[in-house]
């Protein structure tokens, strides 16, 4: 690695001051400001990490020489207008899911970046956990042999978090199953079909737009015969909460667990009946980091979040996410996933979303989502 220091600004100290200690253990990265609007929490965390640069407003932060990029941890209506002010400023970005609420805003998020030449990475957790990084081990290595389907699901019980959530469209918020099963063969979305089931209180239903307890969406993978099923759901259904991904081969497959803490199955063709099926313990993959931040893929700070307790720490990828972001800038590349696969994931819920409002009608992609994948990033590469 080179020498060189990135200086990022963190917006948002929630959920986002998470990453604030891999960063300033990571041996190319430096913590320059932080920005909240609360002004208490802002010196509370300023005063925890030792951080000396304390925003409230957001502009000053852009007006900051010092920042390289910002890393964008607010609430999801922020996300948008956020990365695009910040791209005007000159900054790179990193912005947590999704991308954004709308294909219009997804499009002036690909045009700035193409514009200005900066980059923009989605900090999508599922595509560097350990479950997501072990099975593209074996997708890459052969074992798996052909893909034929996959399907991912995302069930979670949203009563408690922030208000704002009870306004969020169960398919706004699918980048978790959505990146998975595009991400494993490095493909496009092409077209959808996506069906509502049941249905939610009136409440949520009136402040959402959207009357479906469940969303069951699938995709069309462009240039390839696999196609796959996901499935999202936030109020009114019981379930516990899982981000799965399972993927069909034809010499093996991979189900994840019905249940959180019991292992994952690796079914093998062409064994008796009675051996096709075993449990699999996933490894951890912090050899892919540098040492001093690996112990961030077992290590969170604050467990107490809900976001830690339902989604089981993210599968260790919160470092992963922050050495993407610094090698890319390092090396001058785009970060996976770069803008356009971004907003091809992010499109999918949007478009997914129009078609369960046209009872199940196949609704495209945007052709600005399409652009050739970028170049796969091998698994334990450096």
């Amino acid at each position: 690695m080179s020498e060189r220091t990135i200086n990022v600004a963190m917006i948002g100290l929630g959920f986002g001051a998470e990453f604030i200690p891999i960063y300033q253990a990571h041996p190319n990265a430096n913590v320059i400001a932080i920005c909240r609007r609360d002004e208490a929490s802002l010196q509370k965390t300023g005063d925890m990490f030792g951080i000396e640069k304390r925003y409230t407003d957001y502009d000053d932060v852009l007006a900051d020489p010092d920042v390289d990029f910002v890393h964008i941890n607010s609430p999801i209506p922020d996300h948008a207008w956020m990365s695009l002010r910040a791209l005007d400023a000159g900054k790179h970005v990193m912005c947590t899911v999704p991308m954004a609420t709308t294909i219009d805003e997804c499009r002036q998020i690909v045009e700035k970046v193409a514009e200005t030449g900066l980059k923009y990475m989605m900090a999508e957790t599922v595509v560097y956990s350990r479950e997501y990084l072990y099975i593209k081990q074996l997708y890459e290595s052969g074992e798996l042999g052909k893909v034929q389907y996959m399907q991912a699901s995302h069930p979670q019980d949203m009563q408690g978090w922030p208000e704002y959530w009870e306004r969020m469209i169960p398919m706004h918020y699918a980048t978790h199953v959505v990146s998975p099963v595009l991400g494993l063969v490095d493909g496009l979305a092409e077209y959808v079909s996506c069906f509502g089931s049941g249905s939610i209180n009136n409440e949520l239903a009136k402040k959402s737009g959207n009357p479906y307890a469940v969303e069951s969406c699938h995709i069309k993978i462009k240039d390839s015969d696999t196609a796959a099923h996901i499935w999202r759901f936030l109020f009114d259904t019981a379930r516990q909460y899982r981000e799965s991904f399972d993927v069909y081969g034809t010499k093996k497959s991979f189900e994840w667990s019905l249940v959180e803490g019991e292992p994952h199955v690796l079914h093998t063709a062409k064994l008796p009946e009675h051996e096709i099926a075993s449990h699999v313990e996933i490894p951890d993959f912090a050899h892919l980091l540098p040492e001093p931040i690996q112990k961030f893929t077992q290590s969170i700070e604050d467990a107490g979040h809900l976001s830690f307790i339902q989604g089981g720490g993210h599968g260790g990828s919160h470092p992963h996410l922050v050495h993407e972001m610094i090698s890319s800038l390092l090396e001058d590349r785009d970060p996976l996933p770069n803008a356009v696969t971004s907003a091809n994931w992010t499109c999918v819920g949007i478009c997914a979303h129009e078609s369960t409002m046209k009872g199940g009608e196949l609704v495209r992609l945007p052709e600005f989502t399409l652009q050739k994948p970028q170049a796969r990033k091998t698994v334990g590469a450096s």
